[in-house]
């Protein structure tokens, strides 16, 4: 008779070499997400024209007026071990995830919205904007995008934190289950950078900024109203997408 453990082998040696490796990656998902996303950075890195490079390098060696923003980070992700923190999170994720009427057609606008804080937003705003004439600025963007999501997958990697539906039961999920960690909101960090360096790049007044963000603020609510993240990952991601929308700031400041 086979032992559980010899039926177990047995089946993993009968999946193939293809069969193997799709089942370590599926156990291994954020690692691999982790590699996919360092390999295109590289990628993107060795394709970016010189000129690139040197507003990169000069921007980073100004990064001492962000020393700010990335404190304030810090101290957000260390109170995740406060209790008392929790409980004020799950209260305000509740509020904006479950209470006052929910009628179909808002989950739809919200489910819609929440995607403008995705990568291939991003994508679609750079085409734009190279196709507009503004081909350094669509390259920072790109580039921007990919380092930031590479950074958010690093610490959500480095925090155990799951999403609200894991601990609060009467969450809602709208639109689908997100998947991964929760700490920081990735849609919401990738919305405030693009903000803050449309900000920082076109003389768009007041209103404009206060439009931009908006739009920005509104993406983090929506992440909490479809019930993939607690408000301080959204809080977390949209000081963490500032402080990288400043950095490329400082790049264009270079530029021009």
């Amino acid at each position: 008779m086979q032992q559980p453990n010899d039926v177990h082998l047995s089946e993993v040696q009968n999946l193939g070499v293809w069969g193997r490796l799709t089942r370590r990656v599926s156990r291994n998902r954020p690692l691999v997400w982790l590699v996919g996303l360092a390999l295109s950075l590289v990628l993107f890195l060795v394709w970016a024209p010189p000129f690139v490079w040197l507003f990169f390098w000069i921007g980073l060696q100004a990064n001492a007026l962000l020393v700010g923003m990335i404190l304030g980070f810090g101290l957000l992700a260390l109170s995740l071990l406060w209790s008392a923190g929790q409980q004020l999170d799950s209260w305000a994720f509740l509020f904006f995830n479950v209470r006052g009427r929910r009628p179909r057609w808002l989950d739809w606008l919200m489910t819609g919205f929440t995607q403008i804080g995705h990568g291939i937003a991003a994508v679609v705003l750079a085409l734009i904007l190279f196709f507009a004439g503004y081909g350094l600025l669509a390259y920072v963007l790109i580039l921007g995008v990919l380092a930031l999501w590479l950074i958010v997958e690093l610490v959500k990697a480095l925090t155990p934190r799951r999403r609200p539906f894991f601990r609060l039961t009467q969450a809602r999920i709208v639109g689908g289950r997100a998947g991964g960690r929760s700490f920081p909101s990735g849609h919401t960090s990738q919305a405030f950078f693009m903000a803050t360096l449309l900000v920082g790049y076109f003389d768009l007044g007041v209103w404009g900024a206060v439009l931009l963000y908006a739009i920005a603020l509104l993406v983090g609510i929506t992440r909490i109203y479809v019930g993939a993240h607690y408000p301080r990952d959204v809080l977390a991601g949209a000081i963490l997408g500032s402080a990288w929308g400043l950095l490329g700031g400082i790049i264009f400041g270079y530029a021009l």
